[in-house]
C-alpha cells in the first residue's frame, strides 16, 4: 500500500507483510487504548477487534483521541471504528459495543488473534483476560497505572516484575501469582504518582453524577504515550523487527 511506503523503509517488504497479515483485539479505548489503536491502524495490521462498551464523555477530550465535541455521546468502539477505516479503508474492523468480563467473554474467539493489547481500567477484567491469553498462548501486553502522571518520558516497556510506584501493577501482581502467572510484559511510569486534590476530585465527581468514590486526574501526554508505546512493542514483535534498528 502506497501509504505504507516511509514504514516499509524502515521495516522492510517482508516484515510489513507480517504485519499485514495479523489480527490484533485492543480492550479498552480510552486514553490509551484509542493511541494504541491508531498507532496498529497506521502500522498497517490487516484485521482489529475494538473492544469499549463506553461512550465518549466531556472530561475524556483532555486526552482521548476518540473525544472531540462531534463525538460526544457516540460509542467510543464505533468511532474508533470509522477513524481507522478512514485510515486504511482495507483493514478488517470489528467493533464491540461491550465492557469485556466473564459476561462477554464467550464472544471473543482468542485463537483468532495474534496479539491481543489490554488497556482495561477495570483490575478483574484485567486479570480474566490475562488469564485467557495465557491459556490460549496468545502474545498480550498490558497498559499500567497512566493516571496522576505528568512525566511520558518515565514510561517503558518491563515485566510487571520489575514495575514501581504503581498501586495497578503491584495488585496485578499479587494476583497474578495467585493464579500461576509469573510474567506479563507491561508499559508503565516509573514516576511517583502526583496526588490530585480530593475536594476538586468529590467536586467534579459530584457534577457528573458519578457514583465513584474517586478518580485519577490525568494529563494529554502520559496515557498517549503508553499507548504509542504498546502498539510499537506489537508491530515489532508481529513484523520480527528489531526495535531502534532499520530493516536491512
Amino acid at each position: 500500500m502506497q501509504q505504507l511506503k516511509r514504514s516499509e523503509l524502515l521495516w522492510g517488504s517482508e516484515a510489513l507483510e507480517k504485519i499485514k497479515n495479523s489480527t490484533v483485539a485492543v480492550f479498552g479505548l480510552g486514553g490509551v487504548g484509542g493511541n494504541a489503536a491508531e498507532a496498529v491502524a497506521r502500522s498497517g495490521v490487516g484485521a482489529i477487534d475494538l473492544i469499549d462498551g463506553d461512550t465518549v464523555g466531556i472530561t475524556n477530550l483532555n486526552r482521548q483521541l476518540v473525544a472531540l465535541h462531534s463525538t460526544l455521546d457516540k460509542n467510543k468502539a464505533e468511532v474508533m471504528r470509522e477513524r481507522i477505516l478512514d485510515i486504511n479503508p482495507e483493514c478488517k474492523v470489528r467493533a464491540f459495543n461491550l465492557f469485556f468480563d466473564r459476561s462477554t467473554e464467550d464472544k471473543f474467539d482468542f485463537t483468532d488473534y495474534d496479539y491481543v493489547i489490554d488497556c482495561i481500567d477495570t483490575v478483574t477484567s484485567k486479570l480474566r483476560l490475562v488469564e485467557i491469553c495465557n491459556e490460549k498462548g496468545v502474545p498480550i501486553i498490558s497498559s499500567m497505572g497512566t493516571g496522576n502522571k505528568l512525566d511520558a518520558s518515565k514510561l517503558e516497556v518491563c515485566d510487571i516484575s520489575q514495575t514501581t510506584y504503581d498501586p495497578l501493577a503491584r495488585v496485578m501482581r499479587k494476583e497474578l501469582k495467585k493464579r500461576g502467572i509469573y510474567t506479563l510484559t507491561v508499559v508503565y511510569s516509573c514516576e511517583k504518582a502526583v496526588k490530585p486534590d480530593e475536594e476538586e476530585i468529590k467536586k467534579l465527581l459530584e457534577a457528573e453524577g458519578s457514583a465513584k468514590r474517586t478518580l485519577p486526574a490525568s494529563s494529554p501526554f502520559v496515557p498517549p504515550a503508553a499507548g504509542i508505546m504498546l502498539a510499537s512493542k506489537v508491530v515489532c514483535d508481529l513484523g520480527g523487527i528489531a526495535c531502534g534498528k532499520t530493516a536491512k
